[in-house]
Formats: C-alpha cells, sequence, structure tokens
C-alpha cells in the first residue's frame, strides 16, 4: 500500500480531496509470482549473504559512502541502535544510495546538470536551519562520522530528480477545469467535517515475510515512542512515496484513508504513534500529528495574553506540601480580580509573576488547553506543576483566529498536479531499477 503524498502549506485542504482523483489511476493488477510453498534452497551458501558496496551502471557505491550516510541518520534520529537494527538500517542506506545513482544518472542522461554552486547555497540554508554556518556544520558532520560529501550527494540528487520531474512528466501532465471545480464543490459541502494530520511508515511484506517485517516494523515504534524521529525513520524505512517528506500525508479525511486506517485514526490522541497494522501488501505505523475540521477557523490558534503566577518548590517538598501550596495560589488567583490584581496578588504570595501577549493555544501542553479555551477574561486556570513549582495560568486577552477561506483554483490545480506527477514518479523510478546493471561486490 502506497498512500498518495499531498503538497503542503496553502493547498493542503484541496489535497484533502484528491482520493476522488487518485481512485481512478489505481496501479494496475500485477501478476502473481509461481512462488511454491514449500521451497527448497539450491545455494545455501548464497542465502543471507549482504554485500557491502555496489556498482550501478557503472557508478560505485563505497562502504564509506555507506557508512556516512548511516552515522547521518543515526545523528538526525539521537537514539542508539542494535547492531541488528543497524544493519538493517545499512541494507535500507543502499538501498537509497542505489536510487539516488539512478536518479542522477537518469537526469545526466536528459542533459539536467546540478551546478557545484547550487548545491553549497542549499547546504549553507541548511546548516542555517540548524543555527550554524556551512564550516561549522561540516566540523559537526565529521564529529559524528558522517561528511559534508555524503549530505551534499543527497542534495545533488533531489536537486536533479526535481527538474527532470519538471522536464519530463509535469508539461504532460494535465488537470481539466471541471474537476478543478468538482474538487471545490466537494470542499465546500464538507465543511465543517473533521480532518487529520497524518505520518505514514510503510514498509512491505509477503505472507512469509510478515512475521519478521512485523517484528522490524515494531522496534521502530519502539524507537520513536523513545523519542526518536518519526520523520527520519520515514525517509530511511517507508517505501511509500512519502518517505521523501519524513512520511507526512497532509490533511486527510477518514475515507481517504484504507479501512485499517480509518477507524484507528479516529480514536488516536493527538500525538499518538500507533503499533503496526497489517495492510494489503504489509504493514503501516501511523503518527496522529494533529486534527482539525474543513474550512472552520481552529480555537487552538487563537492567540492569548497570559500571565503564569508561579510559587517555587524547594528541594524535599512533600507530595502534601505541594499540594497545600497549590490550593493557596489556587485561592489567591480566583480572588485577586482579575489580570489588574495579579501583582499585588503575586507578591503578597511570594509568587513570581510572568507575562506574555504572543502564545497560540496550540503551543501550550494538551492538557491546558482545553481548560484556557474555556476561561473568561481575567480567570485563571487550576494549579498545575512539576516537581520544581506550582503555577496557574490567567487569561488577560484573547484574539481568535480568521475565518477559513478555501483554496482557490489555481491552488486546487497544482494539488492535483503535484499528486499525479507523484505517482507517475513512482512508475519512472520503478523502470530505472529495472533496467538498471547492478553489479555487488
Amino acid at each position: 500500500m502506497k498512500l498518495v503524498r499531498f503538497p503542503r502549506a496553502a493547498i493542503v485542504l484541496a489535497a484533502s480531496l484528491l482520493s476522488v482523483v487518485a481512485a481512478a489511476q489505481g496501479d494496475q493488477p500485477q501478476p502473481r509470482l509461481n512462488i511454491p510453498s514449500d521451497i527448497r534452497v539450491l545455494d545455501q551458501q548464497q542465502t543471507g549473504i549482504r554485500k557491502a558496496t555496489a556498482i550501478v551502471n557503472g557508478e560505485v557505491i563505497t562502504e564509506s559512502d555507506i557508512d556516512h550516510r548511516v552515522a547521518l541518520v543515526l545523528a538526525a534520529q539521537e537514539v542508539r541502535l542494535s547492531a541488528e537494527d543497524q544493519q538493517r538500517l545499512r541494507a535500507q542506506v543502499l538501498r537509497n544510495l542505489i536510487d539516488e545513482s539512478l536518479q542522477i544518472q537518469a537526469a545526466t542522461q536528459n542533459e539536467i546538470t546540478v551546478e557545484a554552486r547550487e548545491v553549497d547555497q542549499y547546504f549553507t540554508r541548511f546548516a542555517g536551519n540548524f543555527g550554524r554556518t556551512a564550516p561549522d556544520f561540516t566540523n559537526y558532520l565529521r564529529t559524528v562520522g558522517s561528511s559534508e560529501r555524503a549530505l551534499k550527494r543527497q542534495i545533488r540528487a533531489e536537486m536533479a530528480w526535481q527538474r527532470l520531474l519538471r522536464r519530463q512528466i509535469e508539461p504532460f501532465v494535465n488537470v481539466g477545469d471541471e474537476e478543478v471545480q468538482e474538487i471545490i464543490d466537494r470542499l465546500n459541502a464538507s465543511r465543517g467535517t473533521a480532518e487529520y494530520r497524518v505520518g505514514e511508515i510503510f514498509v512491505s511484506a509477503t505472507p512469509e515475510t510478515a512475521g519478521e517485517v512485523q517484528n522490524n516494523a515494531g522496534r521502530i515504534v519502539q524507537q520513536v515512542r523513545s523519542g526518536a524521529s518519526f520523520p527520519a525513520f520515514a525517509r530511511q524505512f517507508s517505501e511509500a512515496s512519502t518517505a521523501a517528506v519524513g512520511g507526512d500525508l497532509g490533511w486527510v479525511r477518514v475515507e481517504q484513508l484504507p479501512g485499517e486506517l480509518a477507524t484507528l485514526v479516529q480514536q488516536m490522541p493527538v500525538g499518538a504513534v500507533s503499533d503496526p497494522i497489517p495492510v494489503p501488501g504489509g504493514f503501516s505505523i501511523v503518527w496522529l500529528t494533529d486534527s482539525r475540521q474543513i474550512l472552520v477557523a481552529d480555537p487552538r490558534d487563537a492567540q492569548l495574553s497570559l500571565m503564569q503566577m508561579s510559587i517555587a518548590l524547594p528541594a524535599g517538598t512533600t507530595e502534601a506540601q505541594a499540594q497545600e501550596r497549590a490550593r493557596r495560589l489556587g485561592q489567591v488567583s480566583q480572588s485577586m480580580g482579575g489580570c489588574g490584581g495579579a501583582p499585588a496578588a503575586a507578591e503578597s504570595a511570594g509568587a513570581e509573576l510572568i507575562t506574555n501577549d504572543q502564545v497560540r493555544v496550540r503551543d501550550l501542553p494538551a492538557a491546558l488547553q482545553p481548560m484556557l479555551l474555556n476561561l473568561s477574561l481575567g480567570q485563571a486556570t487550576a494549579p498545575f506543576g512539576s516537581p520544581e513549582r506550582v503555577s496557574v495560568l490567567i487569561l488577560c486577552g484573547r484574539d481568535d483566529p480568521p475565518p477559513v477561506t478555501g483554496p482557490t483554483p489555481e491552488q486546487v490545480g497544482e494539488s492535483i498536479l503535484q499528486d499525479r506527477v507523484n505517482r507517475r514518479a513512482q512508475r519512472y523510478l520503478r523502470d530505472l531499477r529495472r533496467d538498471a546493471v547492478i553489479d555487488y561486490r
């Protein structure tokens, strides 16, 4: 199963109805392989061999290339993998490097080049995202066992592939005005229904490999739940077309999801990661990153003016003592007369008072969001805290988000176009793999 990759930003609303288009373009049924259930391995010596390097149409991928890319992935995930998981990661990285070689070669054959200065400029911007200069980021890559060359190779492949798609595929993809209007009509008719921002990792499996694949997927879930990056794992392990964007499906409605996932997504809390779910062709891991209603302003996008009144808890404070401090702070906040009386109330209670006029509801912990949305001006939340301090938040102002307008026809057309380009790109890459001459050494 490969779910549709949806574009981001301004066109995510239009993407929520592209399943209508996608359904009409499903992949053709593939012939069944003639594999007996009671196979006998004829050359046991060859079974399970994992070669370290490959030559792809004459281009060498070295063991150092694999080492540097693996180090880059591990640094991004900030987790430790077992020796077995690292071996699986190396195999996936090798597959990615082979794909990149094929993409660069295809671009070169079509006289598409990516200048070194363009790669350098992208690398500099990328380093800036981490608050580093290009030289500093190069040094950092060395410290984690990777290299500037490893990242620049990936950058070059992505740029070359995108340019190739713009030349070889996009000019031959058409979007009609009628289908654009149909999407807009359906979108307006769906106003107020729920949408979900979903991340996906899909790994394929056959009946013979299902057990092993499910176990491997379970290990990915454990790593992500322990703090590893879901997008980083999606980029390296997912076989869906969304792998290039960290598994991001964009905003989808439940009817766009396979039946196995639709019910699950509606029951998951925002931020949760599912166990591996059996789906046709393999297993999916789902990450619910957000939810909303179509063409309805989300109250969680309201911007609040808040005061935080808090009391520090000295070391050794017992649970009973903390509860008593919280009770007293709650009494003070309820009787202070709103935000105007907060400074005097804080002083009398020996509390610290902090003001912030630019707080989005959705940026606050999930437990606080419904409390704040139900407050009137001048009211305070129930006390909350940690072993170090107890606090209350006082609502001093609220600016609700503006009404949501639907996407323009141009945005809808671009969304449909990109979806079709992505599907053709998948087929193009499959053809390149099929025709490639790959020698493992």
